[in-house]
């Protein structure tokens, strides 16, 4: 049997107060996990400009160096990135030195070969060391976590309406994913939370908005 965690723990919360766990302000923020890629990136920047929707991606650096293309589609598109990690790796199996190489090499490579400053991280399967405000506070980051994960990479688009329709707040910190595991329903589940969003008169707004 398959157990569904679609939001942390309150108490988990309250421990790492300085995370963003909801958004700052009564909008909801979409994001996108471990892009770019091909075939699904193109849908996702197409369906959110249909509603005029930016978001916030987190790009795993090892798929910006290898489809640069699609990264500058992403931000042409207006929307925010967000490292998270050089090769997606899990941060609580690395020691200090080596969490720092795969954070800092992301911002590396957005800096020098987009011009573009990253604000924002998530980490990898959202696991992360306790010491990890002070490492990201040395690379300027504010650690953005979520408190609606749609499970899109199941592929199930039962699991991730079920989702929506449970825990969908003004305030949600939505998570898909930008992969081949959720391709067959990414277009699917954006526009059925944007029309969730709009029939309970959410408003969705951009990572400045949400994050401040």
């Amino acid at each position: 049997m398959s157990i569904y965690l679609y939001n942390p723990p309150i108490l988990v919360k309250r421990m790492f107060h300085n995370f963003a766990w909801e958004s700052s302000s009564d909008k909801i923020l979409f994001s996108f996990d471990d892009g770019p890629n091909p075939g699904t990136t193109e849908i996702i920047l197409s369906s959110l400009k249909k509603k005029n929707i930016k978001a916030l991606f987190f790009l795993v650096g090892e798929n910006v160096k290898r489809y640069p293309e699609l990264v500058k589609m992403i931000l042409e598109d207006g929307h925010q990135i967000g490292n998270h990690t050089m090769r997606h790796s899990v941060l609580t199996r690395l020691n200090k030195s080596e969490r720092e190489e795969e954070i800092g090499a992301v911002q590396k490579i957005l800096s020098e070969d987009f011009n573009y400053k990253v604000n924002y991280f998530r980490p990898p399967h959202g696991r992360f060391p306790l010491n990890l405000s002070k490492q990201l506070n040395r690379f300027g980051l504010k650690n953005v976590m979520w408190s609606l994960l749609t499970y899109d990479y199941k592929n199930d688009f039962t699991v991730v309406k079920k989702s929506v329709d449970k825990y969908l707040m003004k305030n949600s910190i939505l998570v898909f994913h930008d992969s081949r595991k959720s391709s067959g329903i990414i277009e699917e589940s954006i526009n059925y939370a944007i029309n969730q969003a709009e029939k309970n008169n959410f408003e969705i707004g951009s990572a400045e908005e949400c994050l401040n």
